[in-house]
């Protein structure tokens, strides 16, 4: 088959990525008409790889990822007791901090149907590539090793959000508009095998010097999690020294240095843009003058860091006036655009995989190899040694050090707190929060076009 021209190739990428974002639901049913050029996307590589770099430009502007404060850093963080929102009425941000959600809450239904496109898109990645009779086997590869890890990267969100939720694997938008919810086992080896395939079929090495395109530690790091997550702590321990033992790629940065564009610590990040522009993490969470407008700092958060902890004043900033006093969540700091862009959105990075192998080790015994991995996150931001000695002491510690480290990160804080079955006893004092609030409302014009996505999650 001969090349492509570049006319071609322009309307052939074009017409994929009207088909990948022309549906507002993966339920829609009806099969577009321009899918049947789609096809010829995946017999050139540039087409194929610019189909890819689209799902990541989606991830990043829209859904449950997203630096905006319609993202799980800001709403999870008010959803949990990292952030205080502003009491204005049209502040979106307020019915997640009174835990007061909807199954009618635009936000809820823009992280399902925004997740769920970009899955399709991956899976359209997947079947495209697969079918190729032109894409090298190194290029397949790639392409579907960073398919395989969206895929799962976004149904570990989807889950940890709604609970038993479907696994799409497919582009069919009939089976997919009848798809069942995945019980939690069944879940766990989809999401698993998915992740294996990605580091089987990814290199070590990345493809670019800014890390925004996943490599096979990448995957690894995740795969860390989700075993940490499922109680595997041997896998869990193994998995996060696998990304850890890339010395010459990885380590620990100062707190003044983590978030900044080559930061060592990063293992993936997303690319914010236009040369220039910087996250949308510092646009949001940055504010000069009291009261703030949308959200600022808990007091409990602020006040829970230790004399000394270097993240305190490299992470969270003080705005005052008169004496009201709020804080601010400083991670990243260029919160308008600069000559050349200093920091992009980083989604998995060093230091959590040292915590994750510090509780994994804790829960198998090895106590002295759990407060290595602690010692070294604590000593980095300028703390002595945990004094902590036994298992469960340890196990807190870690814990601790999770919430001081992963603030506004993410959700980590929720999940960290759901996972420890501790949500309850934090959370409990907080007006309007119900043991039910572990899960959020399954979106309720997705329940009325798929039957089989009922019963809705308890509570709502």
């Amino acid at each position: 088959m001969k090349p492509l021209s570049k006319i071609k190739l322009y309307v052939l990428l074009h017409t994929l990525i009207l088909v990948l974002s022309s549906c507002e639901s993966f339920l829609e049913v009806d099969l577009p008409k321009s899918q049947l050029a789609a096809p010829a996307v995946f017999e050139d590589y540039n087409t194929a790889e610019a189909a890819l770099l689209n799902i990541y430009s989606s991830i990043r502007d829209k859904g449950i990822l997203t630096g905006t404060g319609q993202g799980i850093s800001n709403t999870l963080g008010n959803y949990s007791d990292e952030l205080a929102s502003s009491e204005a009425p049209n502040n979106f941000s307020l019915n997640f901090y009174k835990n007061s959600l909807l199954p009618s809450n635009t936000t809820v239904s823009v992280f399902w149907n925004a997740s769920y496109n970009q899955i399709y898109a991956a899976n359209a990645i997947l079947e495209g590539t697969q079918k190729s009779e032109n894409l090298s086997i190194r290029q397949k590869n790639q392409l579907q090793g960073e398919a395989y890890f969206i895929r799962a990267l976004l149904h570990f969100y989807l889950a940890e959000l709604f609970g038993d939720v479907p696994y799409v694997t497919d582009t069919d938008y009939k089976k997919n508009s009848i798809a069942v919810r995945t019980s939690a086992a069944v879940r766990y080896e989809k999401i698993t095998t998915d992740l294996k395939n990605s580091i089987k079929l990814l290199t070590i090495p990345y493809l670019d010097q800014n890390r925004v395109r996943p490599n096979a530690s990448t995957a690894q790091a995740l795969l860390s999690r989700i075993y940490l997550y499922a109680g595997s702590y041997a896998a869990a321990s193994n998995m996060a020294s696998a990304v850890l033992n890339q010395e010459g790629t990885y380590g620990l940065e100062t707190p003044d240095k983590v978030f900044l564009l080559a930061s060592r610590e990063t293992i993936w990040q997303l690319q914010s843009g236009a040369v220039g522009k910087n996250t949308a993490e510092a646009a949001y969470f940055t504010f000069t003058a009291v009261p703030p407008p949308q959200v600022s700092l808990t007091a409990g958060l602020v006040g829970s860091f230790e004399p000394g902890d270097l993240r305190r004043s490299a992470w969270i900033k003080t705005v005052s006036k008169n004496n009201l006093v709020f804080y601010h969540s400083y991670k990243y700091k260029e919160n308008n655009a600069t000559p050349v862009s200093k920091e992009y959105s980083i989604i998995f990075r060093t230091a959590e995989q040292y915590l994750i192998r510090a509780e994994a080790r804790a829960y198998q015994g090895d106590l002295i190899g759990a407060k290595q991995d602690l010692n070294k996150v604590r000593n980095r931001a300028g703390l002595d040694d945990t004094p902590a000695i036994l298992q469960q002491d340890i196990i807190n510690a870690v814990l601790m050090e999770r919430r001081h480290e992963l603030f506004t990160e993410l959700g980590h804080r929720f999940f960290d707190l759901k996972r420890t079955g501790m949500l309850d006893n934090v959370l409990g004092a907080k007006p309007g929060w119900n043991s039910t609030d572990n899960l959020m409302p399954i979106p309720q014009n997705e329940l009325t076009l798929n039957i089989n996505l009922a019963p809705q999650n308890a509570g709502y």
